[in-house]
């Protein structure tokens, strides 16, 4: 099942490439809004997976906003792939390194993102929508908790990300306007032929630059549900960025940091692409 934010408003995506316009064809039951779906996650899926009316809206990229327009919290997750570790330098770390994003850097999956001043780097990722509150959850369970996934940049101005003295504070160089690019749908795990392998990667200006799988996370969506949601509970609508494989600009001797006229283009398997252009 794929959720489309198109014009800012909910549509369920259909077999035929279409899309059907939520409000309109639950007649009512469930409003144009976004984010209110994810309150009401397990309803809506209930709902959506007998609907069998047909499609009233075009899946045009220049229409579509991100599939979590609002979430409440974003965790991401610091060197959870061994090859990134390595690349960085770094040991790998016993348990879930986090950090947040601000939720005002959401943007849509396709456009411009304005570059701030110093050294912007790029991290594709596999991103958790959370469908159900999670508190103190079993790692058994977790599943039970998710909404499904979506693809994700954890954009980084870097000089900002490790300014200062240790510990460096990762959120701010984290969370310029457009730094947290999701789309370009919400997918639900059932619709992945191995939720645990999913191929991702990213090119810039055609040239590839990361190429990697979740299959190689060091913790998986389980282990970082329930690691989190024994500190914190997980409000549905909140996003998991799970971190990103090896290729990141800023380990590349030279650096290949983004520059104005860029293009980069994300890619997750079953989920489809991104591509963002930078100014």
């Amino acid at each position: 099942m794929r959720i489309y934010n198109l014009d800012g408003r909910l549509a369920l995506g259909l077999p035929s490439g279409g899309a059907a316009d939520v409000a309109t064809a639950s007649e009512g039951r469930f409003g144009p809004e976004v984010q209110a779906v994810y309150d009401r996650w397990a309803e809506f899926i209930g709902w959506a997976r007998t609907y069998d009316g047909p499609a009233d809206q075009s899946v045009d990229e220049h229409r579509l906003g991100p599939p979590v327009p609002r979430p409440p919290q974003i965790f991401g997750i610091g060197l959870n792939y061994r090859d990134h570790a390595d690349e960085a330098g770094l040991a790998v770390p016993d348990r879930p390194m986090v950090f947040t994003k601000f939720p005002a850097s959401i943007t849509g999956p396709y456009g411009t993102i304005t570059l701030p001043p110093g050294s912007v780097d790029f991290e594709t990722e596999l991103v958790v929508v959370i469908g159900v509150r999670a508190e103190r959850v079993p790692a058994a369970r977790a599943w039970e908790h998710v909404a499904g996934f979506t693809a994700g940049q954890d954009l980084s101005e870097r000089e900002l990300q490790f300014a200062g003295s240790p510990p460096q504070q990762f959120s701010l160089g984290k969370s310029f306007t457009g730094f947290a690019p999701i789309g370009p749908a919400l997918v639900t795990v059932d619709e992945f032929t191995d939720r645990e392998d999913v191929p991702l990667g990213c090119e810039i200006n055609g040239e590839k630059m990361q190429d990697g799988t979740t299959a190689d996370l060091i913790f998986g969506v389980p282990r970082l549900v329930e690691y989190l949601s024994a500190i914190v509970p997980l409000l549905p609508g909140d996003l998991l960025f799970t971190g990103t494989p090896a290729g990141i600009g800023w380990a590349r001797t030279p650096r290949r940091l983004l520059h104005a006229g860029d293009e980069l283009v994300t890619r997750i398997d079953t989920i489809g692409t991104m591509r963002h252009t930078f100014i």
